[in-house]
């Protein structure tokens, strides 16, 4: 039986992006976009040019960085998206314009306010317009999930004939049951005269926890594209994760009659960078990539995977990145040894002082962390990039003091503006202490929404992980530190939230639109 090609197309920097907090830099989207890129997914799309000027410039950056993956970027159906979206995607060696506009009674009445025909004939001209830029084009009709059927048919019908050459289905709102979806991919694809000229793809929302499964159902009844996003990242209760839906149809290749051409054992470097990055923390029960996905606590479990692998694992371990052994390095380990590491684990640090800052910090870890891990790595990679040049604040010292009885205090030294500040706060607790006291210097007027404490690994000596998510006039941004004091990390954490939110270098969060 022969195999057809399953097309990945990544969208986790442009609506994993779209996760309240979640925003990335522009050398955060570059990074991620390589990791994707030596995963070998097909498509990467990163991000929405119109959306501003930053968006605009970290495609134009991802174009430039990626050479193997084809480089997306998303437009509404206007003259004004589509013509952005091809100057960002100048650069790239292979791209890709995604056009959408929205093709449901409830979204054509309340939110276009326009008449069927007038959205035909507008979806057309994007989809002409932008063959001007490239040959690749997709298009979508966002919320096709409740859209009238007949419809459907004419829209993609002219599309296709328009030179669009991937036709997207999305269940935007997650409201289709995976019967019913793969039905309408069977009925969409029989129906219209001339779908064999186009890749029918689906892009699936969790809001029912089926993003995944609907996925599948469609890939089963002809889809050969899927649109996911790493840990299933996304607006709302996300997307299909893609670890999810590469491996089922990885490990089911006896019901699938197509596969990835995916390098599956990347899944776990790109899972932990996009998770330190966004600071989105993966679930310990996660498929695929949870810490316990592969854990056994169930005596009769161990028994059986003791004796036999396969009688309750279905998938190996290693198959997606898990290793073995993941003690790699410590306080002896030389600069080399460091390097081939990071190599090893799929991070590139763009120049020679990327590297030497990393094992600076490495150096420092080492001395108070005997063993390092893989994970302690990935994180203190991601530290190194969360320090900019132009920092408006930084940590300089802290100290804290806490005891039975006794009010915590914290005394906090920032650098701001080029001038060491100092000062003292109380508060209930060592760490309401030290952001009160960070407050007193900075007056940010921020309001702190979240608090999340994670241990990177295991032991009394592992670093934590903190995330923070602040809120200022309407805008969300969630900051990160690591250290193997959680007081210090939850400053680190505390000051990389304000400069993302104060210097207002990164843009507003991107609402414009979503398929």
């Amino acid at each position: 039986m022969s195999t057809d090609k399953l097309i990945i197309f990544d969208t986790t920097l442009r609506d994993g992006e779209q996760s309240p907090g979640a925003s990335m830099t522009r050398d955060e989207k570059v990074r991620i976009a390589k990791a994707l890129e030596r995963m070998r997914v097909d498509v990467i799309e990163a991000g929405f040019p119109i959306a501003s000027p930053g968006d605009f410039e970290a495609v134009q950056a991802v174009a430039r960085a990626v050479s193997e993956s084809t480089v997306c970027g998303l437009a509404r159906a206007l003259d004004k998206d589509i013509d952005r979206a091809g100057e960002a995607l100048k650069p790239a060696a292979a791209s890709r314009i995604h056009t959408f506009i929205a093709t449901s009674p409830i979204h054509m009445q309340m939110k276009l306010r326009m008449e069927p025909e007038q959205v035909l004939e507008q979806a057309v001209h994007a989809v002409k317009r932008a063959r001007g830029f490239t040959d690749n084009v997709e298009f979508s009709p966002e919320d096709a999930g409740r859209s009238e059927i007949d419809f459907l048919c004419r829209i993609i019908e002219a599309v296709i004939d328009a030179g669009a050459t991937t036709v997207n289905i999305p269940d935007t709102v997650g409201y289709n049951l995976p019967h019913q979806f793969g039905e309408l991919i069977r009925t969409l694809i029989e129906r219209v005269p001339n779908s064999d000229r186009a890749v029918f793809s689906v892009h699936c929302h969790n809001d029912l926890g089926l993003a995944v499964g609907n996925s599948l159902s469609a890939v089963l009844n002809g889809a050969r594209q899927v649109e996911c996003t790493i840990n299933g990242l996304g607006e709302r209760a996300g997307n299909a994760a893609l670890e999810e839906v590469v491996m089922t149809v990885q490990t089911r290749q006896d019901i699938f009659p197509c596969n990835t051409g995916l390098d599956a054992s990347r899944i776990m470097t790109c899972s932990r960078l996009v998770s330190g990055i966004t600071g989105f923390a993966v679930q310990p029960n996660k498929a695929i990539v949870g810490v316990n996905a592969f854990a056994h606590e169930s005596g009769i479990h161990q028994d059986g995977v003791l004796k036999s692998r396969e009688t309750y694992e279905i998938m190996r371990a290693q198959d997606v990145g898990w290793a073995a052994n993941r003690i790699v390095l410590g306080k002896h380990s030389g600069r080399n040894a460091f390097r081939t590491r990071l190599q090893d684990l799929g991070i590139e640090l763009g120049s020679e002082e990327e590297l030497n800052d990393a094992f600076a910090r490495f150096k420092e870890l080492a001395d108070k962390k005997h063993e390092i891990f893989d994970e302690d790595l990935q994180a203190l990679v991601t530290e190194s990039g969360l320090e900019a040049g132009n920092d408006w604040v930084k940590l300089v010292a802290l100290k804290v003091c806490s005891e039975t009885g006794e009010i915590p205090n914290a005394a906090v030294t920032l650098w701001i503006d080029g001038e060491e500040q100092p000062a003292t706060a109380s508060g209930s607790g060592p760490v309401d202490a030290t952001f009160r006291a960070i407050e007193k210097l900075v007056d940010s007027g921020t309001e702190l929404q979240l608090y999340s404490v994670n241990n990177i690994t295991s032991g009394t000596d592992s670093q934590g992980e903190v995330t923070v998510r602040l809120y200022l006039d309407g805008r969300i941004v969630n900051g990160q530190g690591a250290d193997t004091d959680i007081v210090i990390a939850s400053a680190k954490a505390y000051v990389n939230g304000l400069n993302k939110i104060i210097r207002r270098q990164e843009r507003e969060h991107p609402q414009l639109g979503d398929v």
